[in-house]
């Protein structure tokens, strides 16, 4: 039974390139890109870290980068595959307008969060020249167009990967492992919202003094 397709009116029959094509996507978007996003939310004080004694711990800025910089070269190769398949990328049924209309704007997304990353700004702090907030108004852009985007993207993924897994026919026990992974990522982030907290990155890296430039103006700018 988790052997058969999902549609057994269908047969599981997939070319190496589309067959390489969704692992590439399913790895990036469904288990790299989601570690990345709960490295950035839960681990800017890690655990055990005597904050704000103790401050810029790097763990969560190395880990994050570490996973969204593999998922976005995975990503790529991933859309490599599937270009060479000319006949699935020009498909006119309803199911393949779905998969890759949504995939495309996800893949966009996914473009935009490196493009902003590379235009970030300086994150200010107590030795920063604008005294009035401390960080440089590209900087505050970065972070509201970074982390909405990020957001969008990440919720986006889930139909695009599930389409593309139906477009293929994935055995019944693919379904059932990656609902499972969604699942125990979704548990993870509520442990660690009530265990770690969320912290905002001006203050996991400068502290919560409310006399810090940052700290007086930015109020509640929310968290990636």
């Amino acid at each position: 039974w988790l052997f058969a397709p999902i549609d057994l009116a269908r047969p599981h029959e997939v070319a190496a390139t589309l067959s390489w094509h969704a692992r590439s996507m399913v790895l990036a978007w469904a288990v790299l890109v989601p570690l990345g996003v709960l490295s950035a939310r839960y681990l800017k004080v890690m655990p055990g870290q005597d904050w704000p004694r103790d401050l810029d711990n790097p763990v969560w800025w190395t880990l994050h980068r570490l996973f969204q910089y593999a998922a976005g070269a995975i990503m790529l190769g991933g859309l490599v595959l599937a270009l060479l398949r000319p006949e699935v990328v020009t498909s006119l049924t309803a199911q393949a307008w779905f998969h890759r209309g949504l995939g495309w704007i996800v893949l966009g997304l996914a473009a935009v969060q490196f493009l902003s990353a590379l235009l970030r700004g300086t994150k200010g702090g107590p030795t920063a020249r604008d005294a009035d907030y401390g960080m440089t108004p590209r900087r505050i852009i970065f972070e509201w167009v970074h982390k909405t985007s990020g957001r969008v993207a990440l919720g986006l993924s889930v139909p695009v990967v599930l389409s593309g897994l139906w477009q293929l026919n994935a055995p019944r026990w693919m379904w059932l492992v990656l609902v499972m992974w969604w699942g125990l990522l979704m548990l993870i982030a509520r442990l660690a919202e009530k265990r770690l907290g969320v912290h905002d990155t001006y203050q996991a890296i400068w502290g919560p003094d409310p006399d810090l430039p940052g700290n007086r103006k930015q109020g509640d700018r929310g968290s990636v």
